[in-house]
């Protein structure tokens, strides 16, 4: 068995769903650039993080999921996916997003399983709360090495594709490390570079 770990904001979806969750309120401009600076590995994660989604209290959960439902998945991701399961590997997702757009992708898209976060909610509304599972810069390589042990893969069949600081920690755990469409903090890390955004890409390095 082998593993492909794949980041979904900006990797296998074009664009940040925390930014795109932004637009009604009007704070696009000023989620994007804590974003961006979280993405540039300039912030801590988990910081950056809470104080997004502390922005996003009062949104309508109706809202969230109609936004995360209709996200653009990046060109290419299907193909991709289904290339690597017909090589025999598991695809999953790490997100430091959340699971009303990861959860509603993986049927689309056809990965195995995501782990993501969790806006909590009250009142229909957004508290401007998360949890879950990614809410470290290190959650990422956590998460891998514990799905390597329980499934029995290693680091030599594990592949990890991603394009921002906070997926430095899973490119530690795998032998392929594709930066796609990356910051340069990113690519320093990798052994693989894709600069175009077009996922099937990634099979000519399979």
């Amino acid at each position: 068995m082998k593993l492909c770990v794949f980041d979904f904001d900006s990797t296998l979806m074009d664009g940040e769903t925390i930014d795109f969750l932004a637009k009604p309120l009007g704070l696009e401009e000023k989620v994007s650039a804590i974003t961006e600076r979280a993405m540039q590995g300039e912030l801590d994660f988990f910081q950056s993080l809470t104080t997004r989604v502390g922005l996003l209290e009062g949104l309508d959960a109706k809202i969230v999921d109609d936004i995360c439902h209709n996200l653009p998945y990046m060109p290419g991701a299907k193909e991709a996916i289904s290339e690597l399961k017909s090589r025999g590997y598991k695809v999953i997702v790490f997100s430091g997003g959340f699971r009303n757009a990861t959860t509603y992708a993986k049927d689309i898209l056809g990965y195995d399983a995501d782990f993501s976060n969790i806006l909590h909610v009250k009142n229909q509304k957004l508290s401007g709360l998360v949890g879950g599972d990614m809410m470290f810069d290190f959650s990422k390589g956590d998460m891998m090495q514990r799905l390597q042990a329980l499934l029995g893969i290693s680091k030599e069949n594990t592949i990890a594709v991603g394009d921002g600081a906070n997926d430095r920690s899973m490119f530690e755990h795998a032998h392929l490390k594709v930066a796609f469409c990356a910051k340069d903090i990113l690519k320093k890390e990798a052994n693989a570079i894709i600069d175009t955004k077009d996922m099937r890409n990634l099979i000519n390095f399979l």
